[in-house]
């Protein structure tokens, strides 16, 4: 009867540790068989934010001229409407003017519907500054 006791004790003490051992030795396999890639990124960085001559071409306005809204995305503060803001060509938001120098000298895209500012409008005649 002694025996059977510590035959139920010791078998599944074995089992275990065979299992352990298996287990051991697939993650040796996979680990030295199949290095990860962790030298590139998840997700490739490719925007480049605006310029500063870039930025001064686009639209400046004030608080009161805004069409689709007074309240800032970026900072998610109202735009009063003496400050001076900053329009998005495209889709027309507006955003604080130093808000939005902020985000688009990093993302060159609208922080709330991501359009893509074309680099066209940055070429066009209209948007030159005589000097």
């Amino acid at each position: 009867m002694l025996d059977s006791v510590l035959l139920a004790l010791f078998l599944p003490c074995i089992g275990i540790s065979a299992v352990f051992i298996v287990y051991m030795c697939l993650l040796w396999y996979v680990t030295t068989h199949h290095p990860a890639h962790t030298s590139q990124p998840a997700k490739p960085v490719t925007e480049i934010g605006l310029s500063a001559s870039e930025l001064e071409k686009l639209p400046r306005i004030t608080g009161k001229d805004l069409i689709m809204g007074s309240e800032c995305a970026v900072c998610l503060d109202e735009i009063e409407n003496e400050q001076p803001a900053r329009l998005v060509p495209g889709c027309n938001h507006g955003f604080h003017l130093e808000c939005a120098d902020t985000w688009l000298s990093k993302h060159p895209v609208c922080p709330i519907c991501r359009t893509k500012l074309d680099p066209q409008i940055f070429d066009s005649p209209e948007n030159e500054n005589p000097c």
